[in-house]
């Protein structure tokens, strides 16, 4: 059984930071491209990091130079570190894993940036 657990989520000030964490489960995570999406109420989920099996990574601008997608295939673990993190950020954030032949998604983690 498949299982993408995230977590790290939470209430932050902005300006503040917080590094989502996302567990996988039941798949060779080493072939997986890993990538993070968020959505916030009322708006599509879009995409937010990527980053590929052989560590190569993308973002959208808004993120660039504030968040940085990593991976440790040791620990089928996907992180998320963000910084600087704004009001805008605020969203649930789901974890993505991508072969050509299976998609899966966790569960989402919220993310609240107030003051």
């Amino acid at each position: 059984q498949v299982q993408l657990v995230e977590s790290g989520g939470g209430l932050v000030q902005p300006g503040g930071s917080l590094r989502l964490s996302c567990a996988a489960s039941g798949i060779i995570f080493r072939f997986y491209v890993m990538a993070w999406y968020r959505q916030a109420p009322g708006k599509q989920r879009e995409l937010v990091a990527t980053i590929t099996s052989g560590g190569t990574t993308n973002y959208i601008d808004s993120v660039k130079g504030r968040f940085t997608i990593s991976r440790d295939n040791a620990k089928n673990t996907v992180y998320l570190q963000m910084n600087s993190l704004k009001p805008e950020d605020a969203a649930a954030y789901y974890c993505y894993a991508r072969t050509t032949e299976n998609i899966y998604w966790g569960q989402g983690t919220q993310v609240t940036v107030s003051s």
